[in-house]
């Protein structure tokens, strides 16, 4: 039951992890994309494990490191404060670039996204991601072959349907701009969190979930309304 459950929350916490992956290996050539995600993610799984079996630094990451304005920060807040950064300035500007249209586009195409330096922003915010993911397992489970099986089987589920909601998120510019506003509150979160605000995810997945709801449903209406044109 603790693996099962572990497993699934670990899935649950991974739906960030994809959608920043999606969002950064579109811009890649095609005979590429598979190997960032599946790279992204192994390096993901890795980083997990590794954090795992060092659990003892973990717990030192906590400890106040150092004070500003009369606040404490730890290693760990300083951390999410970075990610944080990173994924808005990151959000922000694929939301920019969104906007811009395809004339933007083209005066971008000749810089084309490099297999490496995509690779390497996902292993740096998956460190980030993976914080998170970590914290949950060692909070909830004391085994810790079963904290790795756990996090072994959500990594291999990711990388089944990492690239069925890439496709879905490249056809559809509105899903598209929902993942990116989506990370921007992830963005929100992480900074929060490395303020000692804590916002739940619980609201945003909720939040997210709903968004994408009424936008299926949009779509499926559009489709009908074309059908009737026709």
């Amino acid at each position: 039951m603790a693996f099962l459950a572990l497993s699934l929350l670990e899935i649950v916490l991974g739906i960030d992890n994809i959608i920043f992956i999606a969002l950064l290996v579109a811009r890649l050539p095609p005979r590429q994309q598979r190997a960032a995600r599946l790279g992204g993610l192994a390096l993901a799984m890795l980083t997990r494990i590794g954090l795992l079996f060092c659990v003892v630094w973990l717990t030192r990451l906590v400890q106040p490191w150092l004070q500003v304005a009369g606040h404490s920060l730890s290693a760990r807040d300083l951390i999410l404060l970075a990610g944080g950064m990173f994924l808005l300035g990151k959000s922000v500007l694929e939301i920019h670039r969104a906007l811009e249209g395809p004339v933007s586009d083209a005066g971008t195409a000749q810089v084309p996204g490099s297999l490496t330096a995509i690779i390497a922003q996902i292993g740096l915010i998956d460190i980030v991601f993976s914080l998170d993911s970590v914290f949950t397992a060692v909070g909830l489970v004391r085994d810790l072959p079963i904290m790795v099986a756990a996090i072994v089987v959500a990594i291999l589920v990711m990388m089944w349907v990492s690239r069925s909601i890439g496709a879905f998120i490249a056809r559809h510019p509105t899903i598209k701009m929902l993942a990116l506003t989506f990370l921007l509150l992830i963005g929100v979160t992480l900074v929060g969190e490395g303020l000692h605000f804590e916002i739940p995810k619980g609201y945003l997945y909720f939040a997210m979930a709903f968004s994408v709801g009424v936008e299926l449903i949009n779509m499926r209406l559009r489709r009908r309304l074309d059908v009737r044109r026709r």
